[in-house]
């Protein structure tokens, strides 16, 4: 192998977050931000908040499949894209699937050539574990196959066209796989993750709702050590194009993981046991993170129930003002 080039983030970078506006955008980017980097959050709003967004970013409303949008975004002349912005996530692109398309698909596209012509020194393209069928234990070097959801085959369709433009395109990048991701600035709802939802719940006094048998498993990573990851994979440019897993390596299974959150917040309700979704048939989900630790020597270090206790934390606060 060919020994990775390395560039990074510091106060000469200028950075561009699609995206930046969501839970992890908003984390990711003030993360830059404390680098030094100056900071675009290109953001159309649809599920992220814009009073999240940090005062020292620059913010530019649009969606990436504006071609204009794009225009105005690469004339920020960034030298690092974070490719977070998708239409989020499974349940939605099931009622939603030409939508799903249109954003996570032809949306990517764009956004690759986009950056390609600008001669971006960095593409970090944002997927999912959703790729992955089935099973515990997820593999980096095995291929992804699921078509359970639009979001799980568009998302691999981003990976696709990623992997056309790193390649062909000459445009320098890696591809990361996210984890089941919690933490601070995001909010509950119906297309939300699972665990905004039950901490506000458990805040309002209510039973949580476990979908299936509650023996289903779920790797969830803290989206603090998301961040480092994110910020490790943007570094290095391989030879060969890489696919990283950011997760933590641990199972935790549904029902633990609800009557965790009902501890943290004092709530006696318990958990309310609900048949299972149509389209979630994924028993377990395990991050091998292999190539993660040795290639960008990542590795998870917050504890489920600290992050639960910070994601709670700043919920409940959100949830006052």
């Amino acid at each position: 192998m060919v020994e990775p080039e390395t560039v990074e983030v510091d106060e000469t970078s200028r950075v561009l977050v699609t995206g930046g506006a969501g839970a992890i955008g908003c984390n990711l980017h003030r993360a830059l931000l404390q680098k030094g980097a100056r900071v675009l959050v290109l953001d159309d709003l649809s599920s992220g908040r814009a009073e999240f967004i940090d005062s020292r970013a620059d913010f530019l409303e649009g969606s990436i499949i504006d071609e204009g949008t794009l225009d105005r975004a690469m004339g920020f002349r960034p030298t690092h894209v974070f490719h977070l912005a998708s239409l989020f996530a499974n349940q939605l692109s099931v009622e939603q699937p030409e939508r799903d398309l249109l954003v996570n698909g032809l949306g990517t596209l764009r956004l690759l050539l986009a950056a390609a012509k600008a001669r971006v020194r960095r593409f970090t393209y944002v997927s999912s574990s959703c790729v992955y069928e089935s099973g515990t234990g997820f593999d980096e070097t095995n291929p992804r196959r699921s078509t359970s959801t639009p979001y799980a085959i568009t998302k691999a369709l981003g990976e696709d066209y990623a992997h056309y433009a790193f390649r062909r395109l000459r445009l320098p990048g890696a591809v990361v796989r996210l984890f089941n991701v919690y933490g601070p600035y995001e909010l509950p709802g119906r297309y939300r993750n699972v665990i905004p939802n039950f901490i506000d719940l458990a805040l309002q006094r209510k039973p949580l709702p476990v979908t299936g048998t509650g023996q289903e498993t779920r790797d969830f990573t803290f989206v603090d050590d998301v961040v480092r990851g994110l910020l490790l994979a943007s570094r290095v440019t391989f030879d060969t194009v890489h696919h990283f897993n950011l997760g933590t390596g641990t199972e935790t299974r549904i029902v633990d993981l609800a009557n965790l959150i009902n501890r943290i917040a004092g709530n006696p309700r318990g958990v309310e046991l609900q048949p299972p979704r149509d389209w979630d048939t994924v028993s377990g989900r395990l991050a091998e993170t292999r190539l993660a630790r040795e290639l960008l020597g990542f590795e998870a270090r917050t504890p489920l129930a600290v992050g639960l206790a910070r994601t709670h934390e700043w919920l409940a606060q959100a949830r006052t003002r």
